[in-house]
């Protein structure tokens, strides 16, 4: 037998303790996924909305690319595209949600007017696509953020819910038995200890 289970007054309040953390340990479990599932939504709806915006500059960025190549032919605009400098503004920094580390993304979003190649010999073709793919850039760096950020979420808030359904489903009836057990067992005592001593009552005075 447990020592845990032996029918003390002793075991019986550590019993009523352990029984309320593991009620409040669920609140606060059912709490953080309540955050967390609120957090995700707002991700998966803001997912959607760039999905639905980046597929469409996306088909106008290739329709400008298209453009360019037959205006310029491949290989100069391939030659073209390799003067254009790497990405390396990019810093990754993370915030908290629930202990939820979240992904955010900051990046030099200014504008560069000053293009890698020369206008005297492009036109416009080169510069529109240009601008175009760069909206590609920004929306993809974006929806990046937000989809990491979700499957995070997702991850914990998955973790949370199994460890408010081992609470709710196998620590709380388990304590709740205990101190229901300890309780009865204790007043049975206590029924037998007062038959006792009335019966050596009883026997005093007779």
């Amino acid at each position: 037998m447990d020592p845990r289970e032996f029918p003390t007054k002793g075991n019986l309040m550590l019993a009523k303790n352990s029984l309320a953390l593991a009620h409040q340990g669920y609140d606060l479990m059912d709490k953080k996924r309540n955050i967390l599932l609120k957090e995700l939504m707002g991700l998966i709806d803001e997912a959607k909305n760039i999905q639905d915006e980046i597929d469409s500059t996306f088909t106008r960025a290739y329709s400008c690319l298209q453009r360019a190549n037959i205006e310029h032919g491949i290989s100069r605009v391939q030659g073209l595209a390799f003067t254009v400098p790497l990405e390396e503004s990019i810093q990754i920094q993370t915030r908290s949600i629930m202990g939820t580390e979240i992904p955010h993304i900051k990046y030099n979003d200014v504008k560069d007017n000053h293009p890698t190649y020369s206008f005297y010999t492009t036109n416009e073709s080169i510069d529109i696509t240009r601008e175009a793919f760069i909206a590609v850039k920004e929306l993809t760096i974006k929806l990046s953020m937000v989809e990491n950020s979700a499957y995070r979420l997702a991850t914990n808030i998955k973790k949370t819910q199994k460890r408010a359904n081992a609470l709710k489903n196998i620590t709380i009836p388990m304590y709740t038995a205990l101190v229901h057990n300890i309780t009865n067992a204790l007043e049975e005592k206590e029924r037998e200890e007062f038959t006792r001593l009335k019966v050596i009552k009883r026997m005093h005075q007779s």
